[in-house]
């Protein structure tokens, strides 16, 4: 932690994995850096924990009794990464720094989809079928006769999308739509 400090990090430090399950939060930003072997529970168990939590934070392990088969398991189960000790602090603080940039990435996309998950949630029943329909290259005609209702209805429901979404183009209707269904 001095060293990550001494880099101008915010940093935690926890005696044992309960206190940090104590402490922490899902939605809280950063990174974790955890050894396999730790007091109580063990890195990688700590990290099976945090995963049926919903804790999305990247994981950096450390370890000077590290394996091949560990290693894997570690990242199957979605570790950032897996360092074996001794090595360079260069390298922990680049690794870190890029766990991090992750980190707020994903913190920014869930943002942005909680946003559009909300404007989307203002959309009226009527509103919801034109959206569906025109994002699949339906025309306003074709949309009318579907629905049953006249050409000027369609318009007002397609410019009411528009604004709702606050969207300027197909395009960005779309781009809307698929950050939402982006997994």
């Amino acid at each position: 932690s001095l060293l990550l400090r001494t880099d101008g990090l915010n940093v935690a430090a926890f005696a044992s994995a309960a206190a940090f399950l104590e402490a922490v939060t899902v939605q809280q930003p950063g990174c974790l850096v955890l050894d396999v072997r730790m007091p109580g529970m063990s890195g990688l168990d700590l990290q099976k924990q945090l995963q049926a939590r919903g804790f999305g934070m990247p994981i950096l392990f450390m370890t000077g009794h590290g394996d091949v088969p560990m290693a894997i398991r570690a990242m199957k189960a979605g570790a950032f990464d897996f360092l074996e000790k001794p090595f360079q602090g260069a390298k922990l603080l680049e690794r870190v720094r890029e766990a991090l940039a992750l980190d707020a990435r994903q913190h920014g996309r869930q943002a942005r989809r909680a946003e559009a998950a909300a404007r989307l949630a203002l959309l009226s029943p009527r509103e919801r079928e034109v959206l569906d329909r025109v994002v699949i290259g339906q025309y306003n005609k074709v949309i009318a006769a579907e629905l049953g209702i006249s050409l000027s209805t369609v318009e007002i429901h397609r410019k009411r999308v528009m604004e709702k979404l606050q969207a300027e183009s197909l395009a960005d209707l779309i781009r809307t739509l698929t950050l939402l269904n982006d997994e």
